[in-house]
């Protein structure tokens, strides 16, 4: 994430391929935005979307064009460039412009050619908030991901599940590292988790979201 300041962690589940993790958080959220009707856009989001900012109310366009602006940095990110390199202001502005779902599905698209064609996990991304590797700077981007694609489907009223493949490796890394993320305050107090949760669930409250 280009805009948020993140720890840097390592741990991951044994076999994890991040790349392939991050084409299905990036597809979750994608699938989502493409079922936004147009009498949504402007649908407040506060009480449903979890933001830096508990007192911010974003419409739905905003914060689908914040992840846009974010999705829009990963192919530089991923190739080593920095910010200044490519320029700040790059992708500052309305990305999503009179086609919002177009507009989103072309950015998605693009970091996902670049996170399938990254072939270093270990390389080193320059973001605003410090350097990372690409392994750990794909971490901050599918857990960012996969929450909001739960979040956005909640608020627009569509199924909110997400796929196992992509549920799985996450909630085993993040219970790892969700008390050291959350120190850093990227998430909120955790929650009870039912105790028939399922992975998704317990996933929701590990990071402080309503598992149902």
């Amino acid at each position: 994430m280009t805009g948020t300041t993140t720890p840097q962690t390592t741990t991951a589940p044994a076999g994890t391929d991040e790349r392939t993790v991050f084409v299905l958080a990036d597809e979750a959220l994608l699938a989502v935005v493409r079922q936004v009707r147009e009498d949504q856009w402007d649908l407040r989001t506060r009480g449903v979307v979890t933001t830096s900012d508990p007192g911010s109310d974003p419409t739905l366009r905003e914060l689908v064009g914040y992840h846009a602006y974010d999705d829009a940095w990963v192919p530089a990110m991923l190739a080593g460039r920095t910010m200044a390199e490519v320029g700040e202001d790059a992708h500052r502005g309305d990305l999503l412009g009179a086609d919002p779902v177009a507009a989103f599905e072309r950015i998605a698209q693009d970091a996902i050619a670049a996170a399938r064609a990254l072939d270093d996990l270990d390389r080193t991304v320059h973001c605003s908030f410090g350097d990372y590797s690409a392994r750990d700077y794909l971490w901050q981007v599918i857990s960012f991901r996969a929450l909001r694609a739960v979040e956005i489907a909640r608020l627009i009223g569509v199924d909110d599940r997400l796929e196992p493949a992509l549920v799985d490796p996450l909630l085993s890394y993040l219970r790892v590292h969700a008390e050291e993320w959350r120190a850093w305050g990227v998430f909120g107090p955790a929650l009870p988790a039912p105790q028939d949760a399922s992975a998704q669930e317990e996933l929701l409250a590990l990071t402080g979201r309503r598992p149902r």
